[in-house]
Formats: structure tokens, C-alpha cells, sequence
């Protein structure tokens, strides 16, 4: 725009004397809204991304919300040079942004599903060029867009009111989605399609300035052509979007998709083979059904018999069930108390007909109380005196990031300590001892450092290597001499085995993981990161 008067075409451009405000003004101060809300959907959804699929969300989040900060200062530096046909950059902007932005998810996914093993440096170049350059062009929006409401309203508004205004629908555009995106964004419409509703919402804005600056924009059947590509681009992508996802996730797993979904904390996807079933969470795999049993059955049993005659068990995570099953073994149990953070996990197991026979119907057992909270919260809420087990079990995802880490550290095992039984026994999953070393004593190290007894051990799951398992108590712990009859893995006369370590798996020296620093994340993060590299 060169600041010349609009033509005899366009919407009046300032007040006519009776306080109305002229619809292009509107209009513009709705797009400051808008603009807001899909920038900062951009931004979340690369962050979300790069938490699933990398791992440590606090540093990927921290890394792409910098990045993605810094590329909107260099974009508004870069709208200085922007000085005639502001309305036709607007929308080409707007353009772009909505089309960048919203392919974005889909393209991060897609990469990633798509790049061979070890080309984790690729994705995270692509993850970063993005984030730049969706930045960089919602860095050139609200320069525009003020620079274009002063000289169309100049009459109107003295600088510090337009500065003012703009702002002020810029951030309750950011506040909108801030409440919106893990609310409802996601869990409705999963990330890719969020990203590309809020691209066609771009888009909408550019469809908007279009029609409002008709008299003013040279060349205008050339940006409706631009307008209506990118609107259909978009669109097409959210009508596949289910086929597209599907496609690299079956590229991904290299087996067909049984079932796929975002929940509000993850995403779930089980796949099915000639060798069975698997369930993968963020991409991580947590089971595979050709040898689960031997993972689970290790996990639980040697706490359950050494306690003697259990009767009251808890068990934080494993919301696809397979612990309780193996719980459930044992004729002295009397209740189970499930705590699982995410209820799609707990009511997809118990439902659907395949996974519900892996974990043998324990889901649907009388004997069960499924509760779907944080388990460090609940656990803090439990002040009765009968919230007391005779053995915990502990069957969370590895901690792979500090959301999960917290759960690892000595104040959340302090607060397990609490609510277990005099005579009780706690069993924890860890990583593998082998590959993972230092991360697999710093968890005995930790639950030590709480004043607990600990007889680490391990056994071989082929899906996942060597694994690490850590039972700890307040009275000594004697190997068990009787086992649940129907054990696929277990026995008496081979559990000693699973208690000795061999010289390269031995224990190292290793501080305890505090909340206040995480320790083991970043330990975590170092040995598993060097088997990708």
C-alpha cells in the first residue's frame, strides 16, 4: 500500500461522524486476533512434536520457543524494508504463513516417520528451519498490520492507541489458545489437523484483506488464484490428514495400524503382525506381545510372592493392564488399585476385544479400582489410614523427559514410602542396566537415599535387551521358594540368576536423582542418545 486514498470501491475507512467503526478497521483488528491465535498454534504444536518424538520436552520446548522468539524479532526488523504495497505483502504473508505453518505438524511427522535410523540430525534441522521461517513471517505480521491501520485511520488514533489496541488483540488472541490448544485443540483434533485448520485460518485472513482492499490490491486475480491454491492445498491435506498420518505411522512401525489416536497426554498407537501385537506410546515402544509375559512377570512376582500373602496391591502406570494381570495371579489379593494418568489407555485395554485378551480381561476384574489421576497427586491425597499397600508396583515409561523424571526422583519415593505396609515391598521398572547403566543405579541410588532397602535384578526381554527392575522394602527380602503356577518365565530355580550381575552391567557409582535438579534425565537422555548417533 502507497498511502494514496483508497478507490471509490473500498470499505469506508474511518469513522462517519456517529462513532461506527469502519469495517475494514474491524476487520484488521480481527486479523491481530487471529494472526495470534495461529502463531502460537504454530509454535505449540513444534514444540509438542519435537517433545514426542525427541524426548527432555523442557529442552525442546525451551530450544524451539527461543528460536521461534528470535525468528519474530528478525522478522519485524525485516518489515522495515517492506514500504509500498503493504496490503499485497500482508497477504502474501498471510499466504505463506498459512501455508508454512499449517503443513508444519504434518511435515515434522511425515520427516520423521520417513528419515532411516541415526538421521535424527536431518529432523531436527528441518524442526528448526521451520520454526524459523513460520517466525520470521508472523514477526512481519503485526508491523504490517499496524503500519496499515495508521495510514488508513490515522484520523483515529494517535501512536500509543494504535499500539495499544493491537497489542491488546494480539495477546488475547495468544490467551485463547493457550486455553484451547491442550483443552480441545489437541485431543479433538490431534496435531495435524490443528495445524492445518489454523493454516486455513491464515488463509481466511488473507481471503478477508482480498475482498476488503479489492480497489487498492494491483493484480488481484492473481493473489485469488494464490488465495484459493493455498486454501485448497490445505484443505485436501485435512481431508487426508487420517490417510497421511496413517501412511507414516505404517512407514514408521513397519506394521500395519491397528489402532491410532492423540489422547490429552500422548500418542497411542498399536500395531499388529505375523509376531503380534505392539503398543507404542510417542513412538517409544511399551510392549510387544510375543514376549510382554517375561517383561511383566518380573516386574510383579518377585514382590508379590516374597511379601507372603498379599492382599492389598497398588499399581502407578501400566494403564494397558498387563501388570494387574499378573497381580491378579496371586490368590491372596483381595484389591488392586490401578492409577493411570490417562484414561484412553485404561478404557482402550478394557474395551477393545484384542488388547482386552492380552491383559486377560484384568481391566474388567471385581477385584480392580481404576483411578485416572497423576499418581504423585493422588498419592498426596490419600490421608486415610487404610491407604496403606502391601506391595507397589511401579510400571511408569522410562524418564525420558522431566515430566517423567519427577517420578523418579527421591520426594515422589518418599511419598510412595509412606503408603506401603510395615512388611511391604516396592517394585520398580527402570531401563536397561546394560545400555543404560548409570541410569539404572542412580534409581537404586535414589530409592537408597529415601532410608529404603534395595535388591536390584534384571532379565532379558528380547523387544528391549537387558532390563532393569529394583525391589525395595524396609525388612529384608528373602528369594521366594513358590511362584504362581502358570508363569511362562519365572521360576523358583531360576530367579537367583536374575539377581546377579555380570562385570559390564555391576553397579557404578551414582548420585541420587533429586526434584531439584533431575540428574537422571539428562543421564538418561547421554546413554540412550549415543545408540542413535
Amino acid at each position: 500500500m502507497s498511502g494514496s486514498s483508497l478507490s471509490a470501491n473500498e470499505p469506508a475507512a474511518a469513522d462517519d461522524g456517529t462513532g461506527r467503526i469502519a469495517p475494514a478497521e474491524v476487520a484488521l483488528l480481527a486479523s491481530v486476533f487471529l494472526i495470534a491465535a495461529c502463531g502460537l498454534v504454530y509454535e505449540l504444536a513444534a514444540g509438542a512434536l519435537a517433545s514426542y518424538l525427541l524426548g527432555d520436552s523442557v529442552t525442546q520446548f525451551s530450544t524451539v520457543i527461543g528460536t521461534y522468539l528470535f525468528a519474530m524479532g528478525l522478522g519485524s526488523w525485516l518489515s522495515r524494508w517492506l514500504e509500498r504495497q503493504l496490503v499485497a505483502h500482508f497477504l502474501r504473508i498471510e499466504l505463506l504463513v498459512g501455508l508454512v505453518g499449517g503443513l508444519l505438524p504434518a511435515a515434522l511427522f511425515l520427516a520423521h516417520n520417513s528419515l532411516p535410523a541415526g538421521q535424527g540430525w536431518a529432523f531436527r534441522v528441518l524442526l528448526y528451519a521451520l520454526v524459523l521461517g513460520v517466525g520470521a513471517l508472523v514477526g512481519l505480521e503485526i508491523p504490517l498490520v499496524m503500519r496499515i491501520l495508521k495510514r488508513q485511520f490515522s484520523e483515529r488514533y494517535a501512536l500509543r492507541d494504535l499500539v495499544s489496541q493491537v497489542l491488546t488483540f494480539d495477546y488475547l488472541g495468544a490467551l485463547a489458545v493457550a486455553l484451547a490448544f491442550p483443552l480441545l485443540l489437541v485431543p479433538q483434533l490431534g496435531l495435524v489437523r490443528t495445524g492445518l485448520v489454523f493454516g486455513l485460518l491464515n488463509a481466511a485472513v488473507a481471503v478477508w484483506a482480498l475482498w476488503l482492499f479489492r480497489g487498492e490490491l494491483r493484480r488481484w486475480s492473481a493473489h485469488a488464484a494464490a488465495c484459493a491454491a493455498v486454501i485448497g492445498t490445505l484443505g485436501l491435506a485435512l481431508v487426508q490428514a487420517d490417510r497421511l498420518t496413517r501412511w507414516s505411522e505404517e512407514r514408521f512401525y513397519g506394521e500395519h495400524i491397528l489402532y491410532q489416536a492423540q489422547s490429552d497426554y500422548q500418542r497411542i498407537v498399536v500395531t499388529g503382525g505375523p509376531a503380534g501385537t505392539r503398543l507404542f506410546l510417542n513412538g517409544n515402544l511399551q510392549f510387544h506381545e510375543r514376549d510382554e509375559y517375561r517383561y511383566h512377570e518380573a516386574l510383579v512376582h518377585p514382590a508379590l510372592a516374597a511379601q507372603g500373602a498379599p492382599q492389598r496391591v497398588l499399581v502407578l502406570g501400566g494403564g494397558d493392564g498387563m501388570a494387574v494381570r499378573e497381580v491378579l495371579k496371586h490368590p491372596t489379593v483381595q484389591s488392586v488399585t490401578l492409577v493411570e494418568l490417562d484414561p484412553h489407555m485404561t478404557r482402550l485395554f478394557a474395551d477393545e476385544p484384542r488388547l482386552a485378551a492380552l491383559n486377560a480381561g484384568a481391566l474388567r476384574s471385581p477385584k480392580l479400582t481404576v483411578v485416572n489421576a497423576d499418581a504423585w497427586t493422588w498419592l498426596e491425597a490419600q490421608r486415610s489410614p487404610e491407604a496403606v499397600w502391601d506391595v507397589i508396583v511401579i510400571d511408569f515409561p522410562d524418564p525420558s523427559n522431566f515430566a517423567l523424571g519427577k517420578l523418579y526422583t527421591t520426594s515422589f519415593y518418599q511419598v510412595v514410602d509412606q503408603h506401603l505396609s510395615a512388611g511391604g515391598f516396592l517394585a520398580v521398572q527402570t531401563t536397561s542396566p546394560l545400555l543404560a547403566r548409570r541410569s539404572f543405579w542412580t534409581v537404586v541410588a535414589t530409592l537408597e537415599a529415601v532410608g529404603l532397602q534395595t535388591w536390584p535384578y534384571h532379565a532379558h526381554v528380547p523387544s528391549f535387551g537387558e532390563w532393569g527392575f529394583v525391589l525395595a522394602g524396609r525388612r529384608p527380602w528373602r528369594m521366594p521358594t513358590v511362584l504362581p503356577a502358570e508363569l511362562r518365565f519365572l521360576t523358583p530355580a531360576g530367579l537367583p540368576a536374575l539377581f546377579h550381575f555380570p562385570p559390564d552391567m555391576a553397579r557404578v557409582p551414582a548420585e541420587p536423582n533429586r526434584l531439584s535438579d533431575q540428574r537422571l534425565v539428562r543421564t538418561f537422555e547421554e546413554e540412550w542418545g549415543r545408540l542413535h548417533q
